[in-house]
């Protein structure tokens, strides 16, 4: 799941990600509050592209399709951060989170949070 997803599609994995299961009509729906028929096809489009590259399921049991993200926000969120800093600094993270605490674009829950997970991390590599 390393590629990138269009902001169209990313809207759609948005909806899905907040929402366990919707039609495609639901989608159109909070996508396009007025919606046409050349936007329905637009959502059934997008649709197909993300269930061909392997980012949500269609569950074809009933007449209606319910759609359902396959990955989490955060394995997404994941993915794209280890693509980027494959891409920018050699694999390493460390650069990313460095310029999040020094431009304070960080807050200081996450900081704790961060700090409580390595913490976690080191104990269970000791084991």
């Amino acid at each position: 799941m390393k590629m990138p997803l269009a902001n169209s599609e990313l809207a759609i994995m948005d909806l899905l990600w907040k929402n366990d299961q919707l039609t495609a009509r639901e989608i159109r729906e909070k996508l396009y509050s007025k919606a046409t028929k050349a936007q329905h096809g637009t959502v059934q489009k997008l649709l197909q592209r993300l269930e061909d590259k392997g980012f949500i399921t269609r569950d074809r049991s009933e007449f209606v399709h319910r759609f359902a993200a396959r990955i989490s926000r955060k394995q997404y969120a994941g993915s794209q951060l280890e693509d980027l800093a494959s891409k920018l600094t050699a694999g390493s993270l460390a650069p990313l989170i460095t310029h999040l605490v020094e431009t304070k674009k960080i807050s200081n829950e996450d900081i704790e949070q961060i700090r409580s997970i390595l913490d976690d991390h080191k104990k269970d590599e000791g084991k």
